[in-house]
């Protein structure tokens, strides 16, 4: 008679248990479901990130090659074109630059040449090297340069290797002139307790040199060196713009001028842009206004790159810094 009870008691307990054990089952099942949902999402969402880092990478490349391409070869569909230089910034040694003028003097499909010029100028050397590398082409071919904002010291000198002269009323050129910066830190030193040791071979020896007093000799030798630089580039100016020595010597002493003190002074030929560029072009070399226009301005790839990362990224892993060597022809109200 007592077998009754236990046996619900325990088939009582077996329920439960099973019962129990199901539950825990489901909510094991049920975690495991919204985990791979929520896994799946996370996946989906990292796919769909790196497809877009994908295709802005395949494009960025794309970009990248066919303006090296355009650049080197004058386009991709052939036939004759008007070539165009943008030349801004600060103005360097650029051998990759040189080289696609040189391409132009021998490009048959190349008929003219615009450049656009907005810079302070940058190291004598690197204006030096553009003008030469202008003139190289416009002995061939017509070349007009066109002055934005800026366009003063070695980018005015690049300007002048051109056959004509726009600028904006209110653009800022001339600016011709040459200089070296230093400093002397000698009595920064000394208050600090510090004392630079220097040996070197002969006293003018890396003159001016921060580390040590700046000698009348030091002053006198980069005096020289700064005159012949001016010498030359006053003789550039005076032969490309017509204009007797004196004349340029007398414009040549630094200061900058407006667009349309610079028409005043002969320095340069008209107001205009990359419209009257064209005008120009046709007027003077009979060469068609709707003729297409290819960019030549060589590509970079490290600023492309860096521009695309900064575009994506902000400026947080690129900075921009001012670093130039040797001796300036530039223009700038304040360098720091």
């Amino acid at each position: 008679m007592c077998a009754g009870p236990v046996f619900y008691r325990a088939r009582d307990f077996y329920r439960a248990r099973d019962l129990l054990f199901f539950r825990k089952k489901t909510e094991q099942t049920m975690t495991t479901n919204s985990d791979r949902i929520i896994d799946r999402r996370r996946m989906k969402r990292s796919l769909v990130f790196w497809r877009v880092i994908a295709i802005v990478a395949l494009v960025s490349v794309i970009a990248v090659l066919t303006a090296r391409f355009d650049g080197i070869t004058g386009g991709i569909s052939g036939g004759s074109y008007v070539a165009m230089l943008d030349v801004n910034g600060l103005i360097l040694d650029d051998l990759e630059r040189d080289d696609m003028l040189n391409h132009l003097v021998t490009d048959d499909d190349a008929v003219a040449l615009i450049v656009r010029i907005d810079s302070p100028g940058g190291t004598f050397v690197g204006g030096e090297a553009l003008y030469l590398a202008l003139r190289l082409v416009a002995k061939e071919k017509p070349v007009i340069a066109v002055i934005g904002n800026l366009g003063t010291s070695a980018a005015y000198m690049a300007a002048i290797a051109s056959d004509h002269i726009l600028v904006r009323g209110g653009s800022i050129t001339a600016s011709i002139g040459v200089l070296m910066q230093s400093a002397n830190v000698t009595e920064m030193l000394e208050k600090i307790g510090i004392q630079p040791v220097i040996i070197k071979s002969d006293p003018l020896k890396a003159q001016p040199n921060p580390m040590e007093t700046f000698t009348a000799e030091g002053r006198a030798m980069i005096s020289e060196v700064i005159s012949d630089m001016h010498d030359t580039f006053v003789a550039m100016v005076a032969e490309r713009r017509n204009m007797p020595a004196q004349q340029a010597r007398t414009l040549a002493d630094g200061r900058i001028m407006s667009g349309r003190q610079a028409i005043e002074a002969g320095l340069v030929d008209a107001i205009g842009g990359k419209r009257e560029a064209v005008a120009w072009l046709s007027d003077s070399a009979g060469i068609a206004e709707n003729l297409r226009i290819v960019n030549v301005t060589p590509v970079d790839d490290v600023e492309v790159w860096s521009g695309l990362l900064s575009k994506f990224m902000g400026k947080t892993l690129f900075t921009e810094r001012l670093s130039l060597d040797g001796v300036l022809s530039l223009w700038h109200p304040q360098i720091n």
